[in-house]
This record gives structure tokens, C-alpha cells and sequence, in this order.
């Protein structure tokens, strides 16, 4: 067998070995970095950003964050058990600090940490707003998306090895290679990997914000706010790491009923704007 072959061989195996599955949409993922390595790393470097941040620890905004994150985390692990995945969120430590800093901004990492920051709140503008933001995060912790941009990264960078070696020792078609495999991975795989991600968090977060008692309209109004805010702009579409805000708008509201049809399951019929 050739060493590229082998190496493809290996390639194969490593990723038919390295799956996961999402509960909340039943379909395989990459899981080629476990838990047991990811959860520990991500921990450390949360604790990392909060001690290099001005964390807000009293105040109506930071019970408000602690609120709504406690809310939508619960309103997780009750569809969870509801699902057939009890022990799903076993080794998750749910943490929701604000952050006293402009940028308008929030994000999660794997284990249940999420961190806001002020300069999102005066547009998330009530507190359905807050939690629809807030189910995206936590909807992105739940599916393990952090895992899945790892393990993405890894055969990114194991197929354009195997590019290489099939190249052999020719070093100017090794290097057009490495830069046309680069470009077409990243806006070919990696950018439409990372929207789907951010698409799939948004059908997720705003069935969790209406189970846990918020309005799922608040979801596409917010993002017309962060659309104004934003004065429209952006990259194309294709050329992004998130869906462009007219379709994500769209998509929310589409999204709005099921969201309220799956909090009636679990007897929430009333919500909070």
C-alpha cells in the first residue's frame, strides 16, 4: 500500500470513528476531540477571560443574565429528560457572567460556560431579548458546536496533508496546492460549517426561550435590531462565518409557532416579553 494511501486509509477510519450525535436534530457529528479533553481545556480558559475581565457580580443587569441563563439551561435539561437524554448535561457547569465591555457581543463554550457583554444589552432591549440571545448561547454549548470546529479544523488540516504528500516532492505544485486548497476548504466548507452551526443554534435557542417562558417573536425583532445596529452591512453571505441578517430574521419567524407548539408540551402557554 502507498504512504498515500495509508494516509487516506487512516483518514477514513479516524473520521467514521470520531462521531457524535446531536439529540436535538438526531443527526451524526464530528467528534473527533472528546469531552473528557475539551471540557477541561474550555473551563480553564473561561476562568482565564473572567480573571482578565471586569466581571459585573451585583446589579439588576447581572441577576438579570444569572436570571435568564439559570431559566434557559433549566429549560434545557427538562427537554433533555423529556428526549430521552436524562444525563445528557451530567458534566456541564452552567456559569452566565456579564462582562463590562462594549463590544456587542456573547458567546459560550463547551460545558455550559457563557459569557455577555454590556455593550449587547441596550439591543437585546427587554429581557426576552437577553434570552433569546441567551438560547442561542446555550443551544450552542448543547450541541457541542465548539467540538464539532475542532474536529473540523483537525481533518481541514489531515486533508491537506494527504494533498501534499500526494503531490510528492514537487514544491511549486505543493505550494499552489496549499493555497487554493486553503481558500476553497475555507469559504467552500468552513464558512458554510460555521452557518450552519449558527443556524441550527437559532432553531434550538428559540424553542429553549419559549420553554423556559419568553417570547420566540422577541428572537427575529432582536435581530433587526442588530441589524440597524449594524447599519445593514456585512460581508456577502458566503464569504461569513453567520447567516446574513435578512435570512436569519426570516428564519426566526418561520420558526416562532413551532417554538411556542413545543413550549406547550411542557405547559408553558403564556410568555414574557
Amino acid at each position: 500500500m502507498t504512504k498515500f494511501k495509508l494516509c487516506t486509509s487512516f483518514l477514513i477510519a479516524f473520521i467514521i470513528v470520531g462521531c457524535g450525535q446531536n439529540p436535538f436534530t438526531g443527526k451524526s457529528t464530528l467528534a473527533l476531540v472528546p469531552n473528557s479533553q475539551i471540557l477541561p481545556m474550555s473551563f480553564e480558559q473561561y476562568n482565564q477571560v473572567l480573571e482578565e475581565s471586569k466581571v459585573i457580580k451585583e446589579g439588576e443587569q447581572a441577576q438579570m443574565i444569572q436570571r435568564v441563563g439559570l431559566k434557559v439551561a433549566n429549560a434545557s435539561e427538562r427537554w433533555l429528560a423529556e428526549n430521552g437524554y436524562p444525563e445528557y448535561t451530567d458534566n456541564y457547569k452552567w456559569e452566565f457572567n456579564l462582562i463590562d465591555d462594549e463590544q456587542v457581543n456573547a458567546w459560550a463554550m463547551p460545558g455550559g460556560k457563557i459569557a455577555f457583554y454590556t455593550g449587547i444589552l441596550p439591543i437585546a432591549e427587554n429581557e426576552a431579548g437577553v434570552a433569546a440571545i441567551m438560547g442561542h448561547e446555550v443551544a450552542h454549548a448543547l450541541a457541542n458546536h465548539g467540538q464539532q470546529r475542532m474536529s473540523a479544523g483537525q481533518i481541514q488540516q489531515a486533508v491537506g496533508a494527504v494533498g501534499t504528500i500526494a503531490l510528492g516532492d514537487d514544491q511549486q505544485s505543493q505550494q499552489i496546492f496549499a493555497t487554493a486548497y486553503g481558500l476553497g476548504s475555507q469559504v467552500g466548507v468552513m464558512l458554510p460549517f460555521s452557518r450552519k452551526h449558527e443556524t441550527e443554534a437559532d432553531e434550538i435557542g428559540i424553542k429553549l426561550m419559549a420553554i423556559a417562558g419568553y417570547d420566540p417573536d422577541e428572537a427575529a425583532k432582536l435581530w433587526m435590531r442588530m441589524k440597524e445596529n449594524s447599519g445593514g452591512g456585512g460581508p456577502p453571505q458566503f464569504m461569513s462565518t453567520h447567516p446574513s441578517n435578512d435570512s436569519r430574521i426570516q428564519n426566526l419567524k418561520n420558526l416562532a409557532e413551532d417554538a411556542k407548539k413545543e413550549a406547550a408540551k411542557f405547559g408553558v402557554t403564556s410568555f414574557q416579553n
